[in-house]
């Protein structure tokens, strides 16, 4: 009997280092590829997304059956290796044959096909999920046996085995997710989804107008008093109160209250019968519950209290919408009123300007943690109410008090961090 030609076996050793390439490969991008594009494409009607999803579901059976092709492949590469080295130089070419299948397994069945399905996983695991799918009916035999066995080992240790759900991200994941995707999403779009993501760890306290910048309406005020903060108030919608703003009354829309004003009509029960109940928040309510909040009630303004009910601030709808799209109120390249650029580079900042505010115009790190306020921030710094200009070093920027009124402090200039400012600066 004649024996087969070696260039059969060639050609059938190249089939099989084909056939282990293709199962190495796709391993690695069955395990690697991204589960949440994955689901996207399933959820567009894809087969071959759908397909491996499936596949997905029993992780055991799939691997057992990826590595019985494997094994199996690679058993009979090294039995023809073997032949094929013997008929070539006797038993010194079976050592041949081994040293030389030892390098080409490791770089063409192995390192090669797994570096490919790790920069393509998608384009290498969509196509081999139609042809698992199709081994699977036939090998379930013995997946289903190896799948028990490792079953069986996993309760003996105490692992919990069944299908790996895919793992959310926190909201700190999901930032960095979006940080890494940056070049991949507008300017502005990134800047918005950044700032709903913050909306879960900030608070009302945060972003709240302070109780002595509350512009409202007293109703002890003499008549005329009233009408004029009526005229020059910037905002729709005013607190009214007696006295002080611990005796709130409800929230008057100015519109409407100016209307009146026209026709003669404006009086103290004018007043009182056009204001609204007051919609009261805590002041630890994170920004995306008092967003919720606000959308339930069908408010646009509230104030904020603290754990004893003393009415702590002022927070509107207008607020929290700038916290995700960033400041609309202003013109394209200007600072809030708070804050005066100066020459320098350093600012004068109001005392009541909020720590959050100028980091986010600014871009810089002032700490965030501690004090709110410009005001807060120098008073827990210096421990104590400055009479006189004074300079301190706050988180690397120098800071200088420049005016203290009323045991507060109206207005401070800040510099840059000392490693990035652009000139030398003295107080």
């Amino acid at each position: 009997m004649e024996e087969v030609p070696l260039y059969i076996y060639f050609i059938a050793l190249a089939f099989l280092f084909v056939l282990s390439a293709f199962f190495s490969g796709s391993e690695t991008a069955l395990m690697r590829i991204n589960r949440y594009r994955l689901a996207h494409l399933a959820g567009s009607g894809h087969r071959g997304a759908k397909r491996v999803l499936k596949l997905l579901e029993k992780p055991e059976q799939l691997i057992a059956l990826i590595l019985l092709g494997n094994n199996f492949v690679n058993i009979i590469i090294a039995q023809l290796a073997a032949y094929i080295g013997y008929r070539l130089h006797g038993e010194i070419g079976i050592a041949i044959a081994t040293a030389v299948l030892t390098f080409l397994l490791l770089t063409l069945a192995e390192l090669a096909p797994k570096t490919l399905a790790t920069l393509r996983p998608q384009q290498v695991a969509l196509p081999a999920g139609l042809i698992y799918t199709l081994l699977q009916p036939v090998l379930y035999p013995f997946t289903k046996f190896a799948s028990l066995i490792t079953a069986g080992l996993f309760k003996m240790f105490g692992i919990s085995g069944g299908a790996p759900a895919v793992d959310s991200l926190s909201r700190e994941e999901l930032r960095t997710a979006l940080t890494a995707s940056k070049k991949l999403i507008p300017y502005d779009y990134h800047g918005m989804l950044v700032g709903v993501l913050d909306l879960e760890s900030k608070t009302v306290e945060d972003i709240m107008v302070p109780r002595n910048e509350i512009a409202g309406i007293d109703l002890n005020q003499p008549h005329q008093d009233i009408e004029d903060s009526l005229n020059r108030s910037l905002y729709t919608r005013m607190p009214v109160f007696r006295d002080t703003i611990d005796n709130i009354i409800g929230v008057l829309h100015a519109r409407g209250a100016l209307r009146a004003s026209t026709d003669n009509a404006l009086n103290i029960e004018t007043i009182e019968e056009s204001v609204r109940k007051p919609y009261f928040v805590s002041e630890h309510t994170h920004l995306i519950d008092a967003l919720r909040e606000f959308k339930q009630q069908k408010r646009r303004m509230a104030l904020v209290v603290d754990e004893y009910g003393t009415i702590q601030g002022l927070v509107t709808m207008d607020d929290l919408l700038e916290e995700i799209v960033g400041e609309f109120t202003n013109d394209p390249g200007t600072y809030d009123l708070e804050i005066t650029r100066r020459p320098d580079g350093s600012v004068l900042v109001d005392g009541g300007c909020h720590v959050r505010e100028i980091n986010r115009l600014l871009g810089w790190e002032l700490d965030e943690s501690g004090p709110k306020t410009v005001n807060g921030l120098l008073l827990e710094s210096l421990e104590m109410i400055p009479q006189n200009p004074v300079c301190v070093m706050i988180d690397g920027h120098p800071v200088e008090v420049v005016k203290t009124l009323d045991n507060t402090i109206k207005l401070a200039r800040i510099a840059p961090p000392m490693e990035k400012a652009k000139a030398p600066w003295t107080p």
